[in-house]
């Protein structure tokens, strides 16, 4: 039943953060790819390298992956062009979204030259009527024999083999990696090539963005409005907690001389239906709707505004209707605002007999506790540490909204995608976690559909976690922050140990990376609190 009202909160970036993007194409690893960490823990964007802190991960002088309008053979990787018969005439068009468009014209030398490799491949490989493996066969009758198409094709492949490392040399330092497209279509190669013995093709490559602070280096002097929910008060926390053991302790029992009072329990049946004068408007409410609920009114706070109020007095087996308006904080949108008639049947009314508490119930609350008091005094010290997590999360939160809206970035699509990938696989993790999904399911919900649905529908908060991220990035670097060597290795072995521990599949390189990503996201988040002017309000 959704009666209970949550407030919105600030984007959480602090959950456990994905390795890698969870959701391949056809399906989803479900094992565990968190990292945990004693501190804090920062949900980075994928932006280190081995070259230097905090940096995105750039294209590497090879052969990149083609696009499904493409098909290439890949090479090994080389820091090392092959000399060409001649130049490329290469073309930069910017782009939005951070992405390069490179127009690639080969001449018909270097045509010429790959048409020959091809031939020479041909007559080493091919098995040709008439004439021994590896022995000299006439270029016309191999041709021939091969098909004047596939030679063709084959002459394509290695343009594009040889050729693209030479088109992306001009943007190696910027391209970022695996973000390589050829956008061209490989009929239009094919026909061209078969025309004028050249050929011409456009790819496409994401660039590393560039981030603008507006104003500059506003960071450095932040005014920050933290807004803490009053649940998190320690005080308040622990007299709710204390109050909580006290009641589970005592025995229910059933009301018979008098209607509903604060601090009974009663067995309801609810529904509910949508307001309106046009009765062929009118609609049931479904979430609204519930069998048998155990309405503690000692959490009537918790609940639709009114909606206690509104049974108060109700008697064992009356039923009672009656109207209400969901505010407009409501979680669910399409509620806000609407007018609705909640019809309940009060089933059975239940009374708490409690215990006395004192301190006969010290133990009983507490395993150890020998007096009322420190119960309390425990109570209090663990919420305490609650409400210091609660507000330092809190904190971190509206510092990285701040930042959010100081930085302008034209973020490249892959980045998007793989920060979307991340969190939805976080998400579906944990959706596993709760509901244990069958295998349809979670082919379902990994589809390529899903996934993509998920991107569109949640669009701005991804977009939000890429710019606090590489915000946060950005201010490591301007400020030259260190994280301490020592600490490094003391979480990578830490996480180490989580994955051997859990008999689960890692990569070193890849945990020491995220490792560094996580430290030097809480470095900066520590350095941003210490500067910023921060002032606490309660809702």
């Amino acid at each position: 039943m959704e009666l209970c009202s949550t407030s919105s909160t600030v984007l959480n970036l602090n959950p456990s953060r994905p390795l890698r993007s969870l959701l391949p194409k056809t399906s989803v690893s479900l094992a565990n790819p968190f990292l945990q960490f004693n501190k804090r823990p920062f949900n980075a964007l994928t932006l280190s390298s081995s070259s230097s802190s905090r940096q995105i991960h750039l294209h590497r002088p090879s052969f990149p992956r083609s696009s499904g309008r493409v098909s290439a053979s890949p090479v090994a990787e080389s820091t090392e062009l092959e000399e060409l018969p001649a130049d490329l005439a290469i073309v930069e068009t910017p782009e939005p979204n951070s992405r390069l468009r490179l127009s690639v014209e080969v001449p018909p030398a270097v045509c010429e030259d790959c048409y020959n490799r091809v031939v020479e491949e041909f007559q080493r490989q091919a098995k040709v009527p008439g004439y021994r493996p590896g022995s000299y066969v006439p270029e016309e009758y191999l041709v021939r024999y091969v098909g004047r198409k596939s030679v063709q094709k084959a002459v394509i492949e290695s343009v594009l083999r040889r050729t693209l490392p030479h088109a992306m040399s001009s943007v190696t330092n910027r391209a970022l990696q695996d973000s390589v497209r050829i956008i061209s279509k490989f009929s239009d190669m094919l026909k061209m090539y078969s025309s004028s013995k050249s050929v011409r093709y456009d790819l496409v490559v994401d660039v590393a963005p560039e981030i603008k602070w507006n104003p500059e280096n506003g960071y450095k002097n932040l005014k920050i409005v933290v807004e803490l929910d009053n649940e998190i008060d320690a005080l308040r926390a622990s007299e709710q907690e204390l109050r909580r053991r006290h009641k589970s302790l005592g025995i229910l029992r059933i009301v018979t001389d008098r209607g509903l009072q604060i601090g009974d329990v009663a067995v309801i049946d609810i529904s509910a239906k949508t307001l309106d004068q046009d009765e062929s408007k009118v609609q049931k409410i479904p979430s609204a709707e519930s069998k048998d609920f155990n309405f503690d009114t000692e959490d009537g706070d918790k609940v639709l505004p009114g909606f206690l109020d509104s049974l108060i007095g109700i008697l064992g087996g009356e039923t009672r209707s009656f109207p209400l308006v969901f505010p407009e904080s409501w979680r669910q949108e399409h509620l806000r605002g609407v007018r609705a008639e909640f019809t309940v049947v009060c089933k059975e009314l239940f009374y708490r007999d409690l215990p006395e508490l004192n301190d006969s119930l010290a133990d009983k609350l507490i395993p150890g506790c020998t007096t009322i008091e420190q119960v309390r005094e425990t109570l209090l010290t663990k919420c305490r540490e609650v409400e210091k997590t609660a507000k330092d999360q809190a904190t971190d939160n509206a510092i990285l909204h701040q930042l959010c809206k100081m930085v302008e970035v034209d973020i490249p699509r892959s980045i998007f995608e793989e920060q979307g990938r991340q969190l939805y696989g976080s998400q579906l993790l944990e959706l596993q976690a709760k509901v244990k999904l069958n295998e349809k399911q979670l082919a379902a919900l990994s589809s390529p559909k899903a996934v993509s649905e998920y991107l569109s529908v949640q669009k701005e908060n991804i977009t939000a976690v890429i710019k606090q991220n590489l915000a946060v990035g950005d201010i490591f670097k301007r400020e030259n922050l260190e994280c301490p060597n020592e600490e490094l290795i003391k979480e990578v072995e830490n996480s180490i140990s989580e994955f051997e521990r859990h008999k689960q599949e890692y990569d070193e390189d890849r945990v020491k990376e995220q490792v560094q990503e996580v430290l030097e996201g809480a470095k900066v988040l520590e350095w941003l609190r210490e500067r910023a002017e921060i002032e606490y309000i309660t809702k």
